[in-house]
């Protein structure tokens, strides 16, 4: 048997939890296996700058932080479930990979 393994990327974790609900929806519509969304570690991206860019003047710091939270979803395989996963609306900013694996 075979499952869609779904992972999804962004910066904004409402759009995130928004086409996690979304898809969840399409599973309990045409009665699919689904793992998840299961939450993977969030990456922080850290940047730290001097204030004053010549130099003069204490050595004060600007600190800047991205956050990518991550989803993952399995579900299980079924043509009409996975046209509709397709058909999602994916809001900018959103990374989605969509691939079939084989279920143990």
């Amino acid at each position: 048997m075979q499952k869609a393994r779904i992972k999804l990327a962004s910066t904004d974790i409402d759009k995130l939890n928004n086409v996690c609900s979304y898809i969840k929806d399409i599973a309990d519509k045409t009665g699919v296996s689904i793992r998840g969304p299961i939450p993977l570690p969030t990456k922080k991206l850290r940047m730290a700058t001097r204030r004053c860019p010549c130099g003069d003047g204490s050595a004060t710091w600007e600190r800047f932080e991205m956050r990518i939270h991550k989803r993952l979803i399995d579900l299980g395989i079924d043509e009409r479930a996975l046209r509709l996963v397709m058909k999602v609306p994916i809001p900018e900013g959103l990374n989605i990979e969509i691939e079939m694996i084989e279920a143990a």
